[in-house]
C-alpha cells in the first residue's frame, strides 16, 4: 500500500527538466515542502532517475516445493563494485497498456520460459525512495517446475538468462549465505518463508 500522509506533509513542485535521456531518463526537479517544525523549506533540486514501472514474480511449484532462479549480467551491480551476476528472480519493466500481472506473467515466459498458474501479490514497493522513481510490484507465482531450466531471454534485449530450479531448501541457505544480494528476490523469498505451508495447502 502507497504510503498515507500524515497531518501537514506537503509538496510543490516548482519545475521539473529532462536533462539526460538515453536508454533511461533523468530528470531535475525544483521543490518546496513543508517542515515537521513548521513552515516550508527553502527551494532545492534532486536528480531523480526515471526507470519506470516494473513488476517481478517469485515462480514456486508447491508439489515439488522448488522456485526459479535467474541469473544476468547487470550493469548496475558492476558499478557499484560487485560481482555482475547474482540470483534474481523475474522481472520487467511494465508497459503502456499492460497491468503489473500482465508483466509478471509476460516476463515468466521470456526470461524462464515458465507458465504462471496462479498469482499472488506481495508488496508494491519504492525500491530507491532517495534517488529513483521505479515502483515495483511483488508477485509469488504458482507454476510446475518440472522441465524448467536452460538459458533463456530476448535476444533483441541483449538478454542472455541462466534460469535455474532450486529446492526452497537451498534457495533459504543462499539468503542465509548472505549470496543473493537483490532486493525483491531477497523480499519475496522471505515472504515465501513466511507463508510457504499455507500456499502448498492452497496450492497442493
Amino acid at each position: 500500500m502507497p504510503s498515507i500522509a500524515l497531518p501537514g506533509e506537503r509538496v510543490e513542485l516548482i519545475e521539473r527538466t529532462v536533462v539526460f535521456q538515453g536508454y533511461f531518463r533523468m530528470a531535475r526537479y525544483l521543490f518546496r515542502h513543508s517542515l515537521y517544525q513548521g513552515g516550508q523549506s527553502g527551494e532545492f533540486s534532486r536528480e531523480v532517475f526515471e526507470r519506470g514501472q516494473a513488476a517481478a514474480v517469485l515462480p514456486y511449484d508447491p508439489v515439488r516445493d522448488e522456485v526459479v532462479l535467474i541469473r544476468q549480467f547487470r550493469a548496475g551491480t558492476f558499478a557499484a563494485g560487485r560481482h555482475p551476476w547474482g540470483w534474481e528472480i523475474v522481472a520487467g519493466i511494465i508497459e503502456e497498456g499492460e497491468s503489473p500481472e500482465d508483466v509478471a506473467r509476460r516476463e515468466a515466459v521470456e526470461e524462464a520460459a515458465v507458465q504462471i498458474l496462479d498469482l499472488v501479490p506481495l508488496y508494491s514497493l519504492v525500491l530507491s525512495p532517495g534517488a529513483c522513481s521505479e515502483i515495483c510490484d511483488i508477485f509469488l507465482g504458482c507454476i510446475d517446475a518440472s522441465g524448467v531450466g536452460g538459458i533463456h531471454g530476448l535476444e533483441s534485449e541483449n538478454e542472455d538468462i541462466l534460469v535455474q530450479v532450486v529446492p526452497f531448501a537451498e534457495a533459504r541457505a543462499l539468503l542465509a549465505r548472505d549470496e543473493i544480494d537483490n532486493a525483491a528476490a531477497v523480499i519475496a523469498l522471505q515472504w515465501l518463508a513466511l507463508h510457504r505451508d499455507e500456499l502448498r495447502s492452497r496450492w497442493g
